[in-house]
């Protein structure tokens, strides 16, 4: 083994650690701007990972910029025109879709297995130039002056180096490099505190054309499944339940598993004359802790946390690789600005953080309405999830990061008012975005909102929004609509979507804060 010292380090414009899709989205976004971008994994692609199930705006606005609509359509993928959920007050499925054209773009996603999506991002990244290297464990972010200056690493036989650079961008997931002290502390849900069970079958049920490759996500008494079609026989089903109901999990992995199928009929029903695979990459059960998180700031000088990085949240409406995928390209904006010189750091990652945030505190909100509108009296589960009865409340550390509570709105921002405008928000979801079966029973009435509080279809539509505009962005390139900046004086992307640049607003009276 060599100890490394700065004067052989190799230097980069930036250097990202992680090969999942944020950091090779971002360092392909960065590397496209002539920029040289050095890339360090610990594991050797393909690889297993979990979240399979894709949202349009990854693959017909991150995955087209990247120039990879072709591959992708080529793959093999199921498609995913929606989801289908045994979930809120109906017992009987109901099916949203992307969009009435179900065909046009925008109207569908991909079930990816993931082995194989992220080896294509991560050889995607090495066509853009990217210096990609498997096998290479970060031990260290070097910091100097309080900025962040490179990496200290490992190769594969073992030697230890150094590698500089003007930024480095943190994509390494849940096991995140450890630098508080720069960057500031992880903050845990008490709402979403759950753990995933998991297993891949053979010969799985499908839904009727043309929805055979919807996920599939189901509520029991225990927490609920997902189903995903991998392909035309490949299945992935996994249980999330509370860490509390994971004790079952002691007497045994595949017990535990058993039992939860039993408790969901429409799964069991799914799986019938279905086999568990037990060879190769998809053998056995898995574990994973699904417990949502959010960090008290996501960038420093030098260095910005993109993906689960920076932030987790429950995975049942499918948010993971898009959230990453999205990210990665507000970090990327970033730093292709500054590096081109085009506007200062501070205000440049004060635009991703702002933006990133309001992602993840949209489908936060979100998640905990759709969560709270399932009813089953009788599970511990269910009746802890209720919004007005949450110790979320209690919680004013998380709730203030996800609600973007400004300093100026401090003074006046109630965490419990927070919760209570927001319950019937999933009733709402089901009632005005499905597409249901004839026999399955809707909400009988639409929750009362107070609109200056909370205005559901305002709410949707902002929700929305940042995905229409990466679709747009995609399609349309500088031929789209001009964009607006968020607040006053802030940036919006450039016409090739690759930059920020300074957007322009009416000078408008400050808006009381929305709760």
């Amino acid at each position: 083994m060599t100890e490394p010292n700065d004067s052989s380090a190799e230097n980069f414009d930036v250097i990202v650690i992680g090969g999942g899709p944020g950091g090779s989205t971002a360092a392909s976004f960065v590397a496209m701007q002539g920029h040289s971008v050095l890339l360090l994994d610990r594991d050797t692609f393909p690889r297993h990972q979990i979240g399979e199930s894709l949202l349009p705006a990854t693959v017909h606005g991150i995955c087209a910029m990247l120039g990879m609509t072709e591959e992708l359509a080529n793959a093999g993928f199921p498609r995913k025109r929606g989801g289908t959920f045994r979930w809120g007050k109906s017992q009987k499925p109901w099916t949203f879709t992307f969009a009435k054209d179900t065909n046009a773009p925008g109207g569908y996603a991909y079930q990816v297995e993931r082995e194989r999506f992220d080896k294509m991002l991560l050889d995607n990244s090495r066509r853009k130039g990217v210096d990609v290297r498997e096998a290479h464990m970060v031990e260290d972010i070097l910091f100097e002056n309080g900025r962040a200056s490179g990496v200290r690493f490992t190769d594969p036989d073992g030697n230890r180096k150094v590698a500089k650079a003007r930024f480095v961008i943190d994509a390494g997931g849940n096991r995140a490099q450890k630098y508080n002290m720069y960057i500031g502390e992880r903050i845990y849900s008490k709402f979403f505190q759950n753990v995933a069970l998991y297993g891949y079958f053979e010969g799985g049920k499908r839904l009727p054309a043309p929805n055979q490759g919807n996920i599939i996500t189901c509520a029991f008494k225990d927490g609920w499944f997902w189903y995903v079609p991998l392909s035309d026989t490949l299945t992935g089903v996994g249980a999330v339940v509370s860490r509390d109901a994971a004790k079952l999990m002691r007497e045994g992995h595949e017990e535990a598993y058993a039992s939860y199928i039993e408790a969901c009929p429409l799964i069991k029903e799914q799986l019938e004359g279905a086999k568990r695979i037990e060879e190769g990459s998809y053998a056995g059960l898995r574990l994973r802790k699904d417990y949502s998180y959010c960090h008290t700031k996501f960038w420093a000088p030098g260095l910005v946390m993109v993906g689960d990085s920076a932030c987790f949240i429950d995975p049942v409406f499918s948010s993971g690789v898009h959230l990453a995928t999205y990210s990665a390209l507000l970090a990327a904006r970033s730093i292709n600005t500054v590096l081109k010189g085009m506007a200062p750091e501070e205000k440049c990652f004060e635009e991703f953080e702002r933006r990133y945030r309001r992602e993840y505190g949209n489908f936060y909100q979100f998640l905990i309405a759709f969560y709270d509108m399932h009813e089953d009296t009788e599970s511990y589960f269910w009746s802890a999830r209720k919004v007005l009865g949450t110790e979320e409340q209690a919680n004013e550390a998380f709730v203030r990061l996800v609600a973007g509570v400004s300093a100026e709105d401090e003074p006046v921002f109630n965490s419990s008012e927070y919760f209570k405008v927001r319950v019937g928000l999933g009733d709402w979801f089901q009632e005005h975005m499905s597409k249901t079966a004839e026999d399955a029973v809707m909400p009988d009435r639409t929750a009362e909102f107070d609109k200056a509080k909370f205005d559901p279809g305002k709410f949707m539509q902002g929700f929305t929004s940042e995905i229409q505009q990466l679709q747009m962005q995609a399609m349309f390139k500088e031929e789209r609509p001009q964009d607006k900046p968020m607040v006053s004086e802030g940036l919006i992307p450039s016409r090739d979507g690759f930059h920020w640049e300074a957007g322009v607003v009416k000078s408008e009276p400050r808006a009381a804060v929305r709760l």
